[in-house]
């Protein structure tokens, strides 16, 4: 297969987990024979430094050419820290998602059995959870009409949503059901929101088109409770774009870490994979950050175009390394020197050498699965 991937590297960790991600890809198509094509592009706070625009002109012919965009992560403190800036990094991700139509975010949530003491949950609270997060990504709040009065003191911004943004992805989001529990809760607050009542209207109506699929209904803030207090009682949940951001950045509590946590954006035409996390540019060029989500991002990207053989492998290389202890410093208390960049390389060496097992185990703690 030949594919053409736009790769958004973006700011603070974003451009190191990123290139562990490519490097994976790139062993990928040489294991299995395919050609796989890179082509870097500006976004976010970098972009914003060289061209005063944090989403170039350049950077969304780049990505509309593209078969699959591979995204790191924006933002940066400067910003962060102006409430009066008028161009800000995230203006360049919510951009790319409307120009792309990618309305729709998938993020699983799995509690791996090698981390479970790594979460600040109990073990037996998390054990087996399995989560499939969808998530309306072009509508709500975030996408809404926004004003400030001339005085400064009065803001607003409205979340307003159309019967067929809620359609499509609630579509999507019943036929994943399918595949699993044949579970789907929807996460609204119906009890005070007009534009939850439309979701919740709507996607009633669209149950009935699948009898297989128990449908319940949770609001938000009750649902954030129950994601922590319950979460293997959750199959699939959709959700809007705010309640979504939210709950599943919450998740990352029942896996040890937001640098396990990968998603896909996907529209009609296009598909971008990124992990979840931010840019913690306090951790950049210090080879601290976590790549295992940017990895996941890019089994992601695989399974997107059918090659699931090879997404598999990339999994199972994720697997192998987080059971021998080869991650960064978030989730590593047995070594002190795994590097982003040994994690990416150990998961690389994986796949060139997957029937591999007699490994030379003095130099795991390398970052190498040296074969004897």
């Amino acid at each position: 297969m030949k594919l053409n991937i736009a790769v958004l590297p973006g700011d603070g960790i974003g451009p190191e987990v990123i290139a562990q991600a490519e490097k994976v890809l790139k062993a990928i198509a040489m294991e299995y024979n395919h050609v796989f094509t890179f082509q870097h592009a500006l976004v976010g706070a970098s972009a914003i430094e060289k061209t005063n625009n944090p989403l170039p002109e350049e950077t969304i012919d780049i990505c509309e050419k593209a078969d699959a965009i591979l995204f790191g992560a924006i933002g940066n403190a400067a910003f962060d820290l102006d409430p009066y800036a008028k161009i800000r990094p995230e203006q360049g991700l919510l951009r790319l998602r409307k120009s792309l139509g990618l309305y729709t975010n998938i993020r699983p949530v799995i509690a791996y059995d090698d981390l479970l003491n790594k979460s600040s949950l109990k073990k037996k609270q998390i054990a087996n959870t399995n989560i499939l997060i969808y998530r309306e990504l072009t509508g709500g709040i975030y996408f809404g009409e926004k004003k400030l009065s001339e005085d400064g003191n009065t803001a607003s911004d409205i979340c307003e949503y159309t019967r067929f943004e809620v359609e499509r992805i609630a579509h999507l989001a019943f036929k994943a059901a399918q595949s699993r529990k044949r579970k789907l809760t929807l996460v609204d607050k119906a009890n005070a929101l007009e534009s939850s009542r439309l979701w919740r209207r709507v996607v009633q109506e669209l149950a009935t088109q699948y009898p297989n699929i128990r449908l319940n209904f949770m609001y938000i803030d009750n649902a954030a409770m129950e994601l922590i207090m319950n979460p293997k009682q959750f199959d699939v949940i959709l959700t809007e774009n705010m309640f979504g951001d939210i709950l599943s950045e919450e998740a990352s509590v029942i896996v040890g870490s937001i640098g396990l946590l990968a998603s896909a954006s996907l529209g009609d035409k296009h598909a971008m994979f990124e992990p979840i996390h931010g840019a913690y540019s306090k951790a950049a060029n210090r080879g601290i950050a976590n790549p295992i989500a940017a990895i996941l991002a890019a089994a992601m990207l695989l399974d997107h175009f059918g090659l699931d053989d090879e997404a598999a492998l990339v999994r199972e290389g994720v697997d192998k390394s987080l059971k021998l202890h080869i991650t960064t410093p978030d989730l590593n208390t047995k070594y002190d020197n795994i590097t982003t960049t040994k994690v990416g390389d150990f998961i690389e060496d994986f796949i060139n050498n997957p029937d591999e097992t007699n490994l030379n185990f003095t130099n795991i703690h390398l970052g190498q699965s040296t074969i004897i």
